[in-house]
Parts: C-alpha cells; structure tokens; sequence
C-alpha cells in the first residue's frame, strides 16, 4: 500500500517534518511518501494563501499514483477537488482530527496558529458535523513556520483553551505542530489528536477496507473542459 502525504505549501523542511510524522504511524509495509508542491505560498495563513495552495495540491496529486492520499494543512484546501481527481481516498488532515477527537470525550478544543485562521477552522467544525463537539477555537498566534520550535506557546495556548472551554481533548490546528504532539499532551494531560497522523490511519484504513471515494454523483471525475492562460496544464480529457 502506499499513501501519498501532500503538504500543499511549498516549505521543504515543513515537508520533513510532516513526512516523519505520517511514516511514524502507518503500519509495516505501508509505504508513505511526503510530498510538497513546486508552486505555490511558503505557508498557509489566510483564505488567499488556501487559494493559491489548491493548483499545486491538485498537481501533485494528478501526478502520483497512490492507493489514497493526504492534505497536509488544517484548513483541507482543495479537498473536495481532490476527491475528483484522485483514484483513492482522500482525507484533509483537520477533517480526520475532529472526527478522532469526537471518539475521545464530550467535548475537544482547536488550538491553532494565527487569530485570523480560527473561522475556517469554526467553518470546518460545522461542515463535517462535529460542531456541537468542538468548545472552542484558540490561536497560539506563532506563524505557521515557526510552530514546530514554539511548542511551549503552544502547551500555553492548549491550557488556556481546555480551561476556558471546559473541554477533555484537544485538536492540533496545524500540519506544523505534529512533531510536538507527545510532548504537548504529557504537559497539558489530556488527549492530544493530531491530523497528521490521524488522516494517515483514516487513509490506511479505508484502502484496507478496500473503499474509495464515490465517483456515482458529485465526486465523479471532472468533466472534460479546456482551461486557459496559467491553468492550461490542467485542461481535463
């Protein structure tokens, strides 16, 4: 089996860091390749950055073949586009991390990177169901290149949301954070989910249940259309 990660910024060691998380978690013989667009933003912070991010994501995917695959950023850019195009399964790792979370306790808390990101998380919350679990949405407010080496504004943010929340499980709200994620549940003692390494399990899971993404109605391939100017290369036949 082999399950493509797609980190859908352009950060090479971002990439590093996400690859050894996913490798950590799949079981033997699953063979998992982290990959990160050649176009696109340095990191993901804003509806226009999400933007931008989907082409490169979607070329990446069009471009490898894999029993199912990964979106490595919590806002799940392109997702959707991404279940047309793909032959597996795809899930986007915030999806995947709600979902785990839900398993967990009656109530989770996001913590997340900059203010400005926690409505398309709340957004997010809302569109795979699982608002009426999630408490809250904080930011630790430290760049999305800078949360790996940040992990005790990080464990800070994470307390104050489980307090003011009143919340038993937390969500990481950024690719960036998986490497921290043992050490911030050991400071903050709660169960710490992180979508990388969840939506690497959902994405193993449903491939050895044999199951794909429906292609009977909305999630069919695209239909066949020329596209022009910067797009043309992703002109469908």
């Amino acid at each position: 089996m082999r399950i493509q990660v797609v980190n859908p910024n352009t950060s090479a060691a971002m990439t590093e860091t996400i690859g050894r998380a996913a490798a950590a978690i799949a079981a033997p013989g699953v063979d998992v390749r982290t990959t990160c667009p050649s176009m696109g933003p340095a990191s993901i912070e804003s509806h226009y950055d999400e933007a931008l991010s989907v082409p490169g994501l979607l070329a990446e995917i069009a471009s490898t073949r894999a029993d199912g695959y990964v979106i490595a950023c919590f806002g799940d850019p392109g997702l959707e586009a991404a279940r047309e195009l793909a032959d597996g399964p795809v899930v986007g790792i915030a999806e995947a991390a709600m979902r785990t979370a839900a398993f967990l306790g009656r109530g989770f808390s996001v913590v997340t990177t900059l203010d400005r990101t926690r409505g398309r998380a709340w957004d997010l919350a809302h569109r795979y169901g699982v608002a009426g679990f999630c408490r809250g949405v904080s930011a630790c407010d430290v760049p999305v290149l800078e949360v790996e080496a940040a992990v005790d504004a990080v464990v800070a943010a994470c307390r104050r949301a489980v307090a003011a929340d009143d919340s038993d499980v937390v969500v990481l709200g950024c690719a960036g954070m998986t490497a921290q994620r043992a050490e911030i549940e050991r400071r903050v003692g709660l169960p710490v989910v992180d979508g990388v390494q969840a939506a690497v399990l959902q994405v193993e899971s449903l491939v050895r249940m044999g199951l794909r993404t429906s292609g009977a109605g909305e999630f069919a391939a695209p239909p066949t259309k020329p596209y022009s100017g910067l797009l043309e290369p992703f002109t469908t036949a």
